[in-house]
């Protein structure tokens, strides 16, 4: 027996609240699972291959697996954006903003930077400055506009952090600080990180690194800029020894 279902439990980071304005914020996950049902007498020997969750459920008379619905290509099958940063009114009851949330860079063949958001299990959390702050499945922290739900900054990591962020001051200055481990069964990078931000100073812009490698997609062109000079290298150095040859 088989059915679709979505991620299944609650929003494991859980939600963050501004109490001044009433405003929720939350990560939204937007993919299928496919949720086997197994006759119990089956599932005895049952062992589920790789990225599929098993639940023996010992006593019922089912036990089940649990898969994302993928193409072949690995893809998640249902359409974009996969996961999205919500904002909600909670005085008007109603959704103020939606925020696609991710890339595909970490999780696509090459580092593909499609920007269609990815599943997320991360928290949140929004400082009195009218800013919210959230990781996702690439590996990226990001911060948006509370109020417009604009992107304003993200931060690279050295693999996503799949864990709740969060802010404090030191010596009069304000940093943002993530856990950043990956998630194995999303089959992103693996590490053991804890990765704090300062807030910028009075005058003080990112670097050209950050503006440019250290941003999504940054380094999927800065390869293929790479390969292109390489082969322009390689055609010209041929040209030259074809003309050597001539001489």
């Amino acid at each position: 027996m088989i059915f679709p279902s979505t991620g299944g439990g609650v929003n494991w980071g859980g939600v963050a609240f501004d109490p001044i304005n009433q405003i929720l914020y939350a990560n939204t996950l937007r993919f299928v699972n496919i949720v086997t049902l197994i006759p119990a007498a089956e599932a005895r020997s049952f062992r589920p291959p790789p990225g599929e969750d098993f639940g023996p459920q010992r006593g019922a008379a089912f036990a089940m697996t649990r898969a994302i619905a993928r193409s072949p290509l690995g893809t998640l099958c249902n359409p974009p954006p996969f996961g999205a940063l919500v904002a909600v009114d909670l005085k008007a009851g109603k959704i103020l903003w939606q925020s696609t949330l991710g890339t595909t860079e970490d999780l696509a063949p090459l580092g593909l930077p499609l920007p269609w958001g990815t599943p997320v299990a991360s928290g949140v959390v929004v400082t009195a400055g009218g800013v919210v702050f959230t990781g996702a499945l690439d590996a990226y922290l990001r911060a948006f506009d509370a109020k417009t739900g604009a992107e304003l900054w993200q931060g690279r990591l050295p693999v996503p952090g799949v864990a709740n962020p969060m802010s404090y001051t030191w010596q009069g200055e304000q940093y943002v600080v993530i856990a950043a481990g990956g998630h194995s069964e999303a089959g992103t990078s693996i590490g053991d990180s804890v990765v704090a931000f300062r807030l910028a100073r009075t005058n003080e812009g990112p670097s050209l690194w950050s503006r440019t490698i250290d941003r999504p997609g940054g380094r999927f062109y800065a390869s293929i800029v790479a390969i292109g000079l390489a082969l322009s290298l390689a055609a010209a150095l041929a040209v030259a020894a074809r003309r050597r040859l001539v001489r």
